[in-house]
């Protein structure tokens, strides 16, 4: 018998992710856990800042 993986699409790990997100944040609110929400949220701009500074923007858009 043949076993197939069941694969999910990037959408449903993106609702997957965001619902996580969601719940974790509304938890936190909760649970009045404010300031490591404002280190979270720090940490996080930070990493998105060092993913945007370190790609290659050069060649995004050109073709040939």
């Amino acid at each position: 018998m043949v076993q197939t993986k069941r694969k999910f699409s990037r959408r449903s790990k993106a609702l997957f992710w965001l619902t996580a997100v969601g719940i974790a944040v509304g938890a936190m609110i909760f649970l009045e856990q404010i300031p490591l929400l404002y280190v979270l949220a720090t940490v996080a701009l930070v990493g998105l800042l060092i993913v945007v500074g370190y790609s290659n923007l050069e060649k995004v858009g050109r073709r040939g």
